[in-house]
């Protein structure tokens, strides 16, 4: 019965550190957070966030898009940015840039700008 213990204990940990293991391994590949951005909008407060239906999912945001009330926005993603008061900043339009800066794990100094 021993014997039995000690086979069970030693295998907790295998797995227990495998899973450890795939939640490193699987930080790099996660989304970057995102806002969807009017690129024209930038203050010293940073860009102005609006909404993600303007930024269609998977393409890079190209061209004008009406935003309502005749207005028109440049909207683009806008990745792992510091929000505050509906606008980001310190963040980059580049996915791979994001993604690159990483978290645990990862390639990439960690550090987020700024």
């Amino acid at each position: 019965m021993a014997e039995t213990r000690r086979r069970l204990r030693s295998s907790t940990v295998v797995l227990g550190g495998m899973g450890v293991l795939a939640a490193a391994l699987s930080a790099c590949g996660s989304e970057p957070d995102r806002r969807c951005v009017d690129r024209d909008s930038y203050t010293y407060d940073g860009y102005k966030i609006i909404g993600d239906k303007n930024c269609k999912s998977g393409s890079v945001g190209k061209g004008r898009k009406k935003t309502g009330a005749g207005r028109s926005a440049d909207a683009a993603w806008y990745y792992d940015a510091e929000v505050s008061n509906g606008y980001a900043d310190h963040g980059t339009f580049s996915r791979s840039e994001a993604v690159d800066r990483g978290g645990f794990g990862c390639s990439g100094s960690g550090s987020g700008g700024g």
